[in-house]
């Protein structure tokens, strides 16, 4: 018996699965031995091999593990590029094997002006002791991308959106400037995943994501991850990874692998709750500027609708004044203050003494990064709940 296929929906079979077929098997099946339809955990440091120079793929926890290796299949099915990712304990972890497996004393590093204050510290404080360079460019500005571009530059490493002030790149248009320099052009794509805004179709070498955000999106681990479709480059990055065992643990990548599941629904209601909120704190009287690419007042409004497959859950507002915006931030209720963000969970951030405390104060300032900025990150509450404890809060 043949049932009628949901209005819109084609008929015709397509070569690629969809975002949702692949996210739940992509990478993925029964277990052989159980025929377990969910992943198990190998929870084992150790695996026996059947003689010297044999293996069956896996030896030490540190270098591999098959729950790890389920959630880099699974991962690199979302993104398009098989066979798998690097999965790492932490985001800064990902970013900094990244960093190893590519530069070296005397290279050159372009940064988008705005991006999450730990990679500033690890490049302001700690690579610039071992001779990398980096200057810090405003992306979507491509005459000074090109401008700062030298022969020595090995990577030009943005977000966007970017944390925590939302400022968008033309990935298209950075992918054509950087298509003949040797660089290779890296996006944090953790404030949308591969659900909402592809990103090596554009010409990105890779991509980075904390995967204690949107992808795991429970508030219940910390991971990070690197997909590239340059397999040399991937297998330099596991080999960093194994050298300085920041490989991500199993129980870590199971939960991982089950946030997954969810991810493309997640992020409609955190995009859909988000817009809702940003058109009410727009029309606030107390509210002097908000942040969120959704909104027609956004600069890049019209960018983020033709890049992004939605508009994310991520804004940012201010209030008259400094004092202001702390007394709103001791005032929220159902809005947690705290330091993660893509979780169900709605959570309020003040940058600039919490994710943004180690970048210096003028550039802060100079991208737009005050004291009195807060970051929401939208979770999957009913809106008018949030928008009920927003209006309380601002008074």
């Amino acid at each position: 018996m043949s049932f009628p296929l949901p209005a819109g929906v084609a008929s015709a079979p397509r070569a690629v699965p969809g975002t949702y077929t692949r996210i739940l098997h992509g990478g993925l099946g029964p277990d052989p031995v159980t025929g377990a339809i969910v992943e198990p955990i190998v929870q084992s440091t150790t695996f026996v091999q059947p003689e010297v120079g044999v293996d069956t793929g896996f030896t030490y926890s540190r270098a591999a593990n098959p729950t790890v290796s389920a959630l880099e299949r699974n991962l690199a099915a979302l993104e398009g590029c098989e066979p798998d990712a690097v999965a790492f304990a932490t985001g800064m972890a990902a970013t900094t094997a990244l960093c190893l497996a590519t530069l070296k004393a005397g290279d050159h590093v372009i940064c988008g002006d705005v991006v999450y204050g730990g990679t500033v510290r690890l490049l302001r404080e700690i690579l610039a002791g071992f001779d990398v360079r980096t200057t810090f460019v405003d992306p979507t500005d491509l005459d000074a991308v090109r401008e700062a571009l030298c022969d020595d530059t090995r990577l030009v490493f943005v977000e966007t959106p970017a944390n925590p002030t939302l400022k968008l790149c033309d990935l298209a248009a950075l992918g054509r400037l950087l298509a003949d320099h040797p660089a290779r052009f890296v996006v944090d794509n953790t404030f949308l995943t591969a659900a909402g805004q592809p990103c090596l179709e554009h010409g990105v070498d890779v991509v980075l994501y904390s995967t204690t955000k949107y992808i795991e999106g429970h508030n219940s681990t910390v991971g990070g991850a690197i997909l590239t479709p340059d397999a040399a480059l991937r297998e330099r990055i596991a080999w960093c990874r194994k050298a300085t065992g920041s490989i991500q643990s199993p129980f870590e990548a199971w939960l991982t692998l089950r946030g997954l599941k969810t991810l493309p629904l997640r992020l409609q209601r955190h995009s859909d709750n988000a817009l809702a909120v940003a058109r009410f704190l727009e029309a606030h009287p107390r509210v002097s500027r908000v942040i969120y690419p959704g909104l027609p007042s956004h600069p890049q409004h019209a960018l983020a609708a033709q890049q992004q497959l939605v508009f994310g859950g991520m804004l940012a507002f201010e209030v008259e004044s400094t004092e202001a915006s702390l007394e709103v931030l001791r005032r929220v209720k159902l809005c947690s203050l705290a330091e993660n963000l893509g979780a169900v969970e709605t959570l309020i951030t003040h940058p600039a003494s919490m994710t943004h405390a180690d970048v210096p104060v003028e550039q802060r300032l100079a991208i737009g990064l005050t004291e009195g900025l807060m970051r929401l990150s939208v979770g999957l509450e009913d809106p008018e709940d949030l928008i009920a404890d927003l209006a309380q809060a601002l008074g």
